[in-house]
């Protein structure tokens, strides 16, 4: 039998510790600190507490268990399915842990649990070093990190996750651990793919790169020019050198109308062959705007910043795909056509080079074969009727589904695609649940189910 929550006693403890930083419903700052990127989610947690340093993020932790209140955790606030919150249970908020401090001599970085990318890259910028990040500077580093992190660097220099040297994470029974390859190696393994449920980490190590700019930017096509377009984006991909990820796939045009985009982001050191892959993109069709050019990594970033609204409704659906091939063209196509809300888009994100090099049981990360994420993001004003943008993004989905990879990633995995989480983690699976039964053996850390229970047994691998 459960024991029944107890609020008010949880309550008295974090305020005797927390003051004013322990928010309940009752508080004026209450509905900023459960306000987050996507407005769609409607869970209503009992306590919010703002921690300022590991201790007291490991008092939370503890508090949660003592009094038996379902516990998650808030950093960048920009996970699309609203997991940061649970209904009747405690946040524990990261966002005041933003330092970032740079060792100039050794080019490691420290990054505070609750900073985001656009903290990192700010603080790394006057020394013109970078680690690899998503493409939106409001997302959370250690979330982004933990279950893998895309980003336009990936080819380059891998994965966010394949950067991470080492952690200070809290565990379920409230101690603070150190988790790199010289200490809780087991942990440190699975924080890198294992989407965060094994710990909360209050502090992350990465190595960074020395990289003063890129060339980068966004070009924009007419939707009548797709398939050419996508056609030639496939070409592209299947021969780019480490330096070259580029992203595609739909925006909102000027007017509302869906448009084709490219993002190239070339990293390399050769001024020419730079120019001349984002020519050969440019060649492709007729760009309606071409806002390429050579630029800070961060700023290249700025691009795609007002693309997704804070306070719309999101739902997100996802593919891994092998390649972009014919019936990928048509179906993406046909998706892009018939779009239920100007402000919805679809991205795909290019997965090759160093990310692909690592071994696959290196860490939790799942796949390292060379791919194409798609992201699917519906989106609509608040007030508005979900039904349709639910259906058109199940719709790409499922027609995507036939030449999709097993799995998904498991940032963008809805909660109730527990099947599809298993295939994510290919080979890593039992590895992975072990080291839940070792770390969590009561599932304190359930509020982000990219992985179910140790004792629960997953499908069979296959499509």
């Amino acid at each position: 039998m459960t024991s029944a929550p107890d609020v008010p006693r949880a309550t008295d403890l974090l305020r005797a510790a927390l003051g004013d930083r322990l928010f309940t419903p009752a508080d004026a700052g209450f509905p900023a600190a459960v306000r987050l990127w996507n407005g769609a989610p409607g869970a209503l947690p009992a306590l919010v507490a703002r921690a300022h340093d590991a201790a007291e993020v490991a008092l939370a932790v503890r508090v949660a268990r003592r009094c038996h209140l379902p516990l998650s955790v808030r950093a960048g606030g920009h996970d699309w399915a609203g997991r940061a919150l649970r209904q009747g249970g405690l946040v524990v908020d990261l966002t005041a842990l933003r330092r970032v401090d740079l060792d100039p001599g050794t080019g490691v970085v420290t990054v505070g649990g609750g900073a985001t990318a656009g903290d990192v890259l700010a603080a790394l910028r006057p020394y013109d070093r970078v680690v690899p990040t998503g493409v939106v500077r409001a997302v959370g580093m250690a979330g982004l990190t933990m279950a893998g992190g895309y980003g336009p660097l990936c080819g380059r220099y891998g994965l966010a996750l394949d950067n991470l040297l080492g952690a200070e994470v809290v565990l379920a029974d409230g101690r603070l651990v150190t988790a790199d390859p010289a200490h809780e190696p087991e942990l440190y393994w699975a924080l890198r793919g294992g989407g965060g449920n094994v710990g909360v980490a209050t502090a992350l190590r990465y190595r960074t790169h020395p990289l003063a700019t890129v060339l980068a930017g966004l070009l924009l096509f007419p939707l009548d020019q797709a398939t050419a377009v996508l056609r030639g984006y496939a070409d592209v991909v299947r021969d780019a050198p480490d330096e070259v990820t580029v992203m595609a796939g739909f925006l909102p045009g000027p007017a509302g109308e869906p448009v084709v985009f490219l993002a190239p982001f070339v990293s390399g050191d050769d001024p020419a062959a730079g120019r001349a892959a984002v020519d050969r993109l440019r060649a492709l069709g007729t760009p309606l705007v071409d806002q390429v050019g050579t630029l800070a990594y961060e700023d290249a970033l700025r691009l795609f910043d007002g693309g997704m609204a804070d306070g719309n409704h999101y739902l997100l659906r996802t593919r891994w795909l092998a390649r972009v091939d014919e019936p990928v063209v048509a179906a993406l196509t046909v998706a892009a056509g018939a779009v239920s809300s100007p402000f919805s888009a679809i991205a795909l994100h290019h997965f090759h080079g160093a990310a692909a090099r690592v071994p696959v049981g290196g860490t939790a990360f799942g796949l390292r074969a060379d791919h194409l994420l798609v992201e699917i993001i519906a989106v609509w004003t608040p007030g508005g009727d979900p039904a349709p943008h639910r259906a058109w993004a199940e719709r790409t989905a499922a027609a995507l589904a036939p030449h999709a990879l097993p799995g998904g990633y498991p940032n963008l995995l809805a909660p109730e695609e527990t099947d599809r989480v298993r295939l994510a983690y290919g080979p890593n699976w039992d590895r992975l649940r072990r080291a839940k039964r070792r770390y969590d053996p009561h599932e304190v850390f359930s509020a982000v189910p990219t992985l179910p229970p140790a004792d629960r047994p997953g499908p069979r691998v296959g499509r």
